[in-house]
């Protein structure tokens, strides 16, 4: 019974990986790249814009980053990017900064005129921000609504800054000067992809490499799938199970940078909530609330965090373990070999706990051998385990 079980499913692997194209799901793209010396990437989203005839919006764009000061282990940030939508108001890229991107950079130039940061303490109070103030502003102008909101002034103080504090002295937050070249990282982010991923990627690479654009030092490609195919308490089990003991082996194969941060394995109490007896038969909506008890956290090499918690607008599963590139065939080919291992996560049964392993040609090549991946794209990644192995 168990390998006629086991005969049908290896049948309807081959059956997806003969009707599959390149790219059957819809992802989304983060690309990190740094502008050359001169450059932003207000000026890329600027020529992505001439491409589609569209027009470029600045928005604020949050992101974290350890703070120094003692008590406040993160400071929340927003910071200026730049969105391009088509003549028709639809989303064809953002050009955003990413905090992570630092060794490219030199600090000791002086903050670009008009570039500038807001930072607070607090996620909440830098919502609200986002919600009330207009990044079109000016730094001495952005905060005033946040001012009015608390009855309060603003306070001007030493290089620039511009703070708001409520009647009590409590900070609310601060406008600050851009730190010296912060405007040349740029994480190239694109909606949700459904088809031609090729070629949408195409047309936004190719025109950061006319402008010079290049791959950062600790340069990373993170892929945003749509998670609403594995709500399911097992294919949760086999995915989590699959990435475990193969993840260390993938981050080998992909050539994951060595210099990129926020990489890191799962907690093992994932692993053991995951693997209780009983977890893959529970219903999607128990599941996540077993899963959403956990400290997850995006900082991963998978992020689980966007579906299990439903966060809005980026309900997704997102692989982060991924190089730079700023040409689109390795990315689809990375994206091929994820969307391959979550195939097979969604048609297996379920899938049992093994420890990690370790790099072998044989058990790697044995792994993507059952992948319902496209024959041309299995031969490259089998032709890569050689080429990984004899480096």
């Amino acid at each position: 019974m168990l390998a006629l079980e086991a005969s049908k499913f290896n049948s309807e692997l081959l059956t997806i990986a003969d009707v599959m194209s390149e790219l059957n799901w819809k992802i989304g793209f983060e690309i990190e790249l740094i502008a050359p010396l001169g450059l932003s990437r207000e000026d890329l989203a600027k020529a992505i814009a001439q491409q589609y005839n569209g027009t470029v919006r600045r928005i604020f764009h949050p992101e974290s980053e350890p703070s120094m000061v003692p008590g406040t282990p993160v400071f929340h940030n927003l910071t200026l990017g730049f969105e391009v939508v088509n003549q028709q108001g639809c989303l064809i890229a953002q050009c955003v900064d990413d905090l992570t991107l630092q060794d490219d950079l030199d600090k000791t130039h002086k903050p670009k005129p008009g570039w500038y940061r807001i930072v607070s303490d607090d996620t909440r109070l830098l919502q609200l921000v986002a919600c009330q103030a207009d990044p079109a502003h000016s730094l001495v102008e952005v905060l005033k609504p946040i001012a009015s909101l608390f009855a309060t002034h603003l306070e001007e103080g030493p290089g620039g800054m511009v703070r708001v504090a409520d009647n009590t002295g409590n900070p609310i937050a601060i406008a600050a000067p851009l730190p010296g070249e912060r405007e040349r990282p740029c994480e190239l982010i694109t909606p949700p992809i459904v088809a031609n991923h090729r070629e949408h990627l195409e047309i936004l690479l190719s025109t950061a490499s006319s402008l010079g654009f290049t791959i950062p030092a600790e340069g990373a490609t993170h892929l945003h799938f749509d998670a609403v195919p594995l709500c399911s308490a097992r294919v949760v089990v086999n995915l989590v199970n699959l990435l475990w003991t193969h993840g260390a082996n993938l981050k080998r194969l992909v050539g994951t940078n060595p210099r990129c941060r926020r990489l890191k394995i799962w907690d093992q109490q994932l692993l053991t909530i995951i693997n209780e007896s009983d977890f893959y038969q529970l219903a999607w909506s128990d599941a996540q609330v077993l899963l959403a008890k956990l400290q997850l956290t995006k900082y991963c090499d998978f992020n689980l965090k966007n579906f299990i918690h439903s966060i809005p607008n980026k309900f997704t599963f997102e692989a982060r373990i991924f190089p730079s590139w700023s040409d689109p065939q390795p990315i689809i080919e990375v994206a091929v070999l994820m969307e391959a291992i979550l195939r097979y996560a969604l048609a297996a049964p379920k899938i049992p706990f093994t420890a990690p392993l370790e790099w072998k040609v044989e058990s790697v090549r044995e792994f993507l051998e059952k992948l319902p991946i496209p024959e041309d794209f299995r031969s490259i990644w089998l032709s890569r385990v050689i080429d990984v192995t004899t480096k």
